[in-house]
This record gives C-alpha cells, structure tokens and sequence, in this order.
C-alpha cells in the first residue's frame, strides 16, 4: 500500500487538518510517516483541541467531536509517537506528500523549513501526489524550482482565503491579539496569489459557513491541478481527505 509522508511542526499544528485526513488514510491501509525537525512527537495547538480562551466561540472554532475522535486515534497511534525528523525525509521512500496546515506562532518553523520545501520540489519532480490544505499550501507556494519560480506558478490553486483568515482574527483580536494572523503584515492568500502566474488562477470557492463531515465530505472544497491537490481551512478535511486518498490511489 501507498507510504504518505506528513511533516509537522514540534507543536501548534491545525488537529483537524492532520487527524482527519491521516484517519481516512489509514482506514484505507494506507502508511503515513510523520516527520518532525528534531524527531520528536509532535503537539496540535491546545487551543484547538479545548477551546481554552476562545469563549463563546469555542463551539465554532475549536475542532469538532469528529476531529477530535480522529486526533485520540492519531496521537496514540505507532506513527505519530515515533516520528522521523526533517532531515531524514527521503523523497524516494514515499508514495505522496501531505502538507497540513495550522495558524498558531509554532507553525512558522515548518512553514519556513527549508528541508520541508525541498521534498515539494523532488517530490513534484517526479510527479507524486502532493496535497496541502490551508497554510500548508504556504509550504509549497515557498517551494522554489532552479528557475527561482514557486512550484505553484503555473498552477490553479486555493488556500485559507482572506475571509476565512480574517473573520476570526476580527471576533477575537481584541483578547487573543494576532493568534489568528500567523504573519500580521500579509494573508496566506495575498502571499499565494503572489506565487501564481496571475492571481485569476486563485479559487477562493462557495463561502463557508459549515464544515464538512464524514457523512456530508462534499460540504467541503479542493482543488486538483495535476498530482496537486489543494483545500482551504479544516471546515474541508474531510473533502480533502478523501479526495487526496483517491489521488494517490490513482497515482495522480
């Protein structure tokens, strides 16, 4: 069965968006390597798992049951407690790259990590499947070829868009500051776009009110491009999830 290798940062990960996905993954059979930079397990941000902080608004913005159900499974699983670090990562030994996204400050040094950009780019050279929802699509956006162009130019694409960034940064900046604004100067939109070969080739989607699930996936959205596959926020894991799966079962 396909081997699908997903880096994470040491803590502040999006739960939904790793959980959900590496539990249809691994329903299907299918083996996901997590990495890390040192090799050490990994933590989800807390604030997404309890809620703590967010108040009344919790309920919408903190990960749901059916995350929440996927990310106990996830943390105790093999995989999960015994990760291989950045460096070890070895585009040859895996079938697909799955890039998950997150907001909270420990992102920034998986978002920026060289190591991880380099597997896009061997990765997309040999056509692999590469999915990234949310800020993992900053990953590959940052992921150059030896043109010095982003291994998105050229592509259609999606990612957290203004509005989903923006909305909650509004509702809670005034007691959570910037926990929303990964990079307070710029919106993971604008920086995408920026990477395009015209920002037209940027699909924001329907606007999203409600999450999918694994009994209604088609709530959510992505976008396929080739061996790409791309989503927005957590309210699309499920879509993703089991769209990336056919993906990689199809071999793109």
């Amino acid at each position: 069965m396909p081997t699908v290798l997903m880096p994470i940062p040491n803590s502040d990960f999006d739960p939904t968006e790793t959980a959900v996905p590496w539990k249809i993954l691994r329903d299907r059979g299918y083996e996901v390597v997590f990495a890390t930079p040192d090799g050490q397990p990994g933590a989800a941000d807390e604030r997404m798992l309890t809620g703590k902080g967010l108040f009344i608004l919790a309920t919408i913005l903190q990960a749901n049951r059916d995350a929440l159900r996927a990310y106990g499974g996830m943390e105790r699983s093999p995989e999960f407690k015994n990760p291989i670090s950045y460096e070890a990562m070895r585009a040859r030994t895996f079938d697909a790259l799955l890039l998950a996204g997150g907001h909270a400050p420990g992102m920034k040094v998986y978002l920026e990590s060289s190591l991880v950009q380099a597997k896009v780019v061997e990765m997309a050279q040999e056509n692999k499947p590469i999915g990234a929802i949310c800020h993992g699509v900053l990953v590959v956006a940052r992921s150059r070829t030896a043109d010095g162009k982003s291994v998105l130019f050229g592509k259609k694409t999606t990612a957290l868009t203004k509005p989903l960034e923006m909305t909650p940064w509004w509702l809670t900046r005034i007691w959570r500051r910037n926990y929303y604004r990964t990079y307070p100067k710029t919106t993971v939109e604008k920086e995408v776009k920026e990477n395009l070969a015209k920002p037209q080739d940027f699909r924001r989607g329907p606007l999203s009110i409600l999450r999918d699930s694994p009994r209604k996936p088609r709530r959510g959205f992505t976008v396929p491009y080739g061996c790409f596959l791309f989503a927005r926020w957590p309210g699309d894991a499920h879509r993703f999830g089991n769209d990336f799966a056919a993906m990689v079962a199809a071999g793109c």
